[in-house]
């Protein structure tokens, strides 16, 4: 008999009540209580909307909230980075341009496959009505590197790499004249970041990239929408503090010659008094310590998780 134990995730089956606020002149954010959010941007002419959701189905909600204050097209689809429950809505959209980094684009060809089933295993209640999505994956038309900007009529959009933290195609969304900025899951906000594929070495110094901007209003991947400079701080620095932390746990018990399962759970019972009240904690710090765990220690590009490493790697650390 089995004795796997099921993610946290699976025993999490309350949905999230939607909200659709503006945030700025041009901003909109599609939030759910810490479950994955959807910038949208209505500029003169048409509109800009970064992150899918996890299906078709889901996204239909999007569009529908959309089309209740304009009715103008829904030009491009932005991919923040390339994981299943962001991108495998954009069918619905029926955009002209999916647009993403080139990074990003590489991850999908070199484990975008593998992601998707292990995404789908893990979360199940982020991917409701999954049978909606089309065979296959959610491909870029357009890519870039490092900066683009596109012109909604007279609305300027910058679609930014600031640095690798998250996964190394992270892209943000950036308009200057309203200084609004959508941050995909480089920023987190009273939501636990998911860094199974993240840099940790390098994600700081990228928060501190996107705070140079000084946005006065932010999307985030995770949480409510901040809209004072204040609450962008803060969510900036709770997101910082975290990937912070979890380093520098994992860092020593690495350097102490301590295994993998000793550092989870110690860097658990350290950081559960801080962060443990956050968003999906639970479901989290596997994937986060043993990611960081493999940065510090002899991986420094994340190694790609299937469905079958994501049980073992459950199982070790949770049984």
């Amino acid at each position: 008999m089995s004795t796997e134990k099921k993610f946290a995730s699976h025993a999490d089956l309350e949905e999230k009540k939607v909200t659709f606020a503006q945030i700025s002149e041009h901003a909109w954010a599609y939030t759910a209580e810490g479950d994955p959010n959807t910038g949208i941007i209505i500029g003169d002419d048409c509109v800009l909307v970064a992150d899918t959701q996890a299906t078709p189905a889901m996204a239909a909600d999007v569009i529908r909230r959309i089309r209740e204050v304009t009715d103008k097209p829904i030009r491009y689809v932005v991919l923040t980075h390339y994981h299943a429950v962001r991108v495998l809505g954009a069918s619905a959209y029926q955009a002209s341009h999916i647009i993403a980094s080139q990074d990003t684009y590489d991850l999908i060809v070199e484990r975008g496959e593998q992601d998707k089933a292990s995404e789908i295993g893990r979360f199940p209640r982020l991917f409701r009505n999954v049978d909606t999505v089309p065979p296959g994956l959610t491909w870029p038309n357009l890519t870039f590197s490092g900066k683009m900007t596109l012109w909604m009529g007279k609305l300027e959009v910058q679609l930014l790499q600031l640095g690798r933290g998250h996964t190394k195609g992270d892209t943000v969304v950036w308009l200057p004249q309203e200084r609004t900025l959508l941050s995909g899951d480089l920023v987190e906000f009273d939501a636990t970041p998911y860094a199974g594929d993240a840099y940790f070495k390098d994600w700081p110094q990228t928060l501190d990239n996107l705070a140079a901007l000084q946005p006065k209003a932010l999307v985030p991947g995770r949480g409510a929408a901040l809209t004072t400079a204040q609450s962008v701080r803060q969510g900036l620095a709770g997101t910082r503090e975290f990937i912070a932390d979890v380093r520098k746990s994992v860092e020593e018990g690495a350097k102490a010659g301590l295994d993998l399962k000793a550092v989870y759970r110690q860097t658990c019972d350290r950081l559960r008094p801080k962060y443990g009240h956050w968003v999906i904690f639970d479901h989290c710090m596997p994937f986060d310590v043993t990611r960081c765990y493999d940065e510090m220690t002899q991986y420094p590009d994340p190694r790609i998780w299937t469905a079958e490493r994501d049980v073992q790697m459950w199982h070790a650390l949770e049984s």
